[in-house]
């Protein structure tokens, strides 16, 4: 029997698991929509774990694991040791009060019950999402085959390359790598990946849906292994594109099959992240929708809708979906883990926290563990977040949660500036699974900041030119601009332009990307868009990460005094973030609190000195000026 995790202290002092402490990624991540007050906004505003009037209970522990499971984390080479095969439990207690579910609004019934009434009429013949051209608007998500793409829109955009890259040969692979797998005798496949090239990317992405990534195919198989913590139990093989081709040809025969059409849409979402191409997610909810005009109601679909609106970034309606889900079926282990991200990314720690509680007396499991640890990581719980992780990956019995894992586990060792601990997670991850993107990412960001700059640039460079997601393409721009060789400036404006081509496809398939706009164009692009999509952003939902945004963009603009409650807000549930502090930091210099403005860049750098490729340097530079 694994371990159970219970009460004891936390880092030296005991938390509170009623208040309130942000997915998504990751990391990762609502409210009515309006312009954000001029006036200063209280720091007060954002409750920080501890303060609510809540029945306090201890952090949890693993006070009683320790007979079977050392406190201490497992070295790599006995990590790799019989695993228990039952999940433990997280703290016992939030077994004795379980949330209530909330009820279902009269809108959403009604909708329920006219699918119902329209069920066999709205019945295709046997057309499959993803199989045949689709009528705009999601004309470019259609495709002949499982992951190929061909834009009816614009078919002179395809992407194409004559020479693929070996995605698994990574350049400037460390030791630790080979060592580790050596020991866990973990051979891996290698698969060939398409170069993206910036003016076809761009070209693509303006015709408002067509697929960037995965046009051209080398027929290898699925990059990364999809992990139980993201979709449990969706693919037991790990071979995605192989799931949803079997998938697509079980239901042209078996059109009215409830499950399968819920369990597509799910792996579109899947496909969706681990590719990401949000291309896929019209595709996944034309399936969800058809498997709830068969069957209204039916918590699968349910929560896959869950899943959907949360990758959309649509966390009001995610959680709706997910207590829908939960209301037919309590014991769901995505709709349950969909709870706490939507209620974390709407910035309701208290309420996140209370929810994964609720998780773990229900289904516990991985999914629950790095929920939990990241609800704790984000009040600054950092002891607590490393010794649930550490135990899920103990227990962790597919190599897709065993990289997955162990990646969440180098994040949050570099967050903390430990290099050594993120590098040795990071070769954990990439022994389980070499092309798991996250650890790739990850291993060139630490790279980076141990000097490493050749290494940690070939490595992101094989990343983005796979998945030319937001935040390895500014890390890679940034990287290429602190470098300074010839055509250095060049390459980090295309990278930055890549930026705008992803954010342009995630938003024509109904992607809120208003966050990704903030973050990349305050320091890379145009400053008006990054404030506007700041405010827009912030209107929906209050966490750490807008209120950093929001304050970043409008000292950008210059609108420092305004900033400054918003940069005290972002580090007010005591996240350990180095870019926050420095953010906070350089708008305190500016309002001239220059005392305060010291300590925090200070404290950034002390945190983790190489956070960022130009912001760490700038951070020195205006420390060494305030003096």
């Amino acid at each position: 029997m694994a371990p159970r995790i219970d009460d004891e202290e936390s880092g030296g002092r005991t938390v509170s698991k009623g208040a309130s402490a942000t997915p998504a990624t990751a990391a990762r991540a609502t409210g009515p929509a309006g312009s954000v007050p001029e006036t200063a906004v209280p720091e007060t505003e954002l409750s920080v774990p501890g303060t609510e009037a809540a029945t306090p209970v201890t952090a949890p522990s693993v006070a009683d694991a320790e007979a079977t499971t050392p406190e201490t984390a497992p070295s790599l080479p006995d990590a790799e040791a019989a695993t228990p095969q039952t999940a433990p439990s997280l703290p016992d207690t939030a077994a004795t009060a379980p949330e209530s579910e909330p009820s279902v609004p009269q809108a959403e019934a009604d909708a329920e019950a006219g699918a119902e009434a329209a069920g066999p009429e709205a019945e295709p013949q046997t057309a499959v999402p993803g199989t045949a051209p689709q009528p705009a608007p999601e004309a470019a998500a259609a495709e002949s085959a499982p992951g190929v793409a061909a834009p009816a829109s614009a078919p002179e955009a395809a992407v194409s390359s004559s020479e693929p890259a070996k995605a698994g040969a990574v350049p400037g692979a460390d030791r630790r790598v080979t060592a580790v797998r050596r020991i866990a005798a973990a051979g891996r496949r290698r698969r060939a990946a398409q170069l993206v090239g910036t003016a076809a990317l761009l070209a693509v992405a303006l015709t408002g849906g067509a697929i960037a990534v995965g046009a051209a195919r080398d027929g290898g198989p699925a990059v990364a292994a999809a992990s139980s913590a993201v979709d449990p139990g969706l693919l037991g093989s790990g071979d995605l594109d192989a799931s949803i081709a079997a998938l697509q040809t079980h239901l042209r025969s078996q059109p009215r099959d409830v499950d399968g059409w819920a369990t597509l849409g799910l792996a579109y979402v899947e496909q969706a992240r681990t590719k990401g191409d949000p291309a896929r997610y019209p595709q996944a909810e034309k399936a969800l929708d058809r498997s709830l005009a068969l069957a209204p109601g039916n918590d699968q679909a349910l929560a896959g809708r869950a899943a959907l609106d949360a990758a959309r970034h649509d966390f009001k309606d995610a959680l709706t979906y997910a207590d829908r889900a939960l209301k037919q079926n309590p014991y769901g282990e995505r709709a349950l883990s969909v709870r706490v991200d939507a209620l974390v990314e709407l910035g309701r720690y208290a309420e996140a926290d209370r929810a994964v509680g609720t998780a773990d007396a229900r289904k516990p499991g991985v999914p629950v563990f790095t929920r939990y640890a990241y609800v704790h990581e984000l009040r600054g719980d950092v002891t607590t977040a490393r010794r649930v992780l550490k135990q899920a990956l103990a227990v962790a019995t597919s190599r897709g949660d065993v990289a997955y894992v162990s990646a969440q586990l180098g994040q949050l060792a570099w967050n903390q500036g430990d290099y050594k601990g993120a590098l040795d997670f990071y070769a954990r991850a990439l022994a389980a699974d070499e092309n798991y993107l996250p650890a790739l990412e990850g291993r060139a960001r630490t790279q980076a900041a141990t000097g490493r700059r050749d290494e940690a640039i070939k490595g992101l460079e094989t990343v983005v030119a796979r998945y030319p997601l937001p935040g390895p393409l500014v890390e890679l721009g940034e990287l290429y601009e602190a470098r300074g060789a010839a055509g250095d400036r060049a390459r980090a404006h295309d990278q930055y332009a890549l930026v705008d081509a992803w954010i342009a496809l995630a938003r024509a398939n109904g992607v809120n990307a208003d966050l990704d706009t903030a973050l990349a164009a305050a320091d890379h692009g145009n400053k008006a868009s990054a404030l506007r999509a700041a405010r827009a952003e912030w209107a929906r939902r209050h966490t750490v990460h807008t209120a950093d945004a929001l304050a970043w963009a409008l000292h950008v603009n210059g609108h420092d005094e305004e900033a400054l409650p918003y940069a005290r807000r972002a580090t007010a549930t005591g996240y350990r973030n180095a870019a926050f502090r420095y953010h906070r930091g350089m708008i305190e210099l500016a309002t001239g609190h220059t005392a305060q403005g010291r300590a925090s860049l200070a404290a950034a750098l002390r945190l983790n000195p190489g956070f960022s490729p130009l912001g760490a340097a700038e951070a020195r530079k205006a420390l060494e000026a305030a003096r």
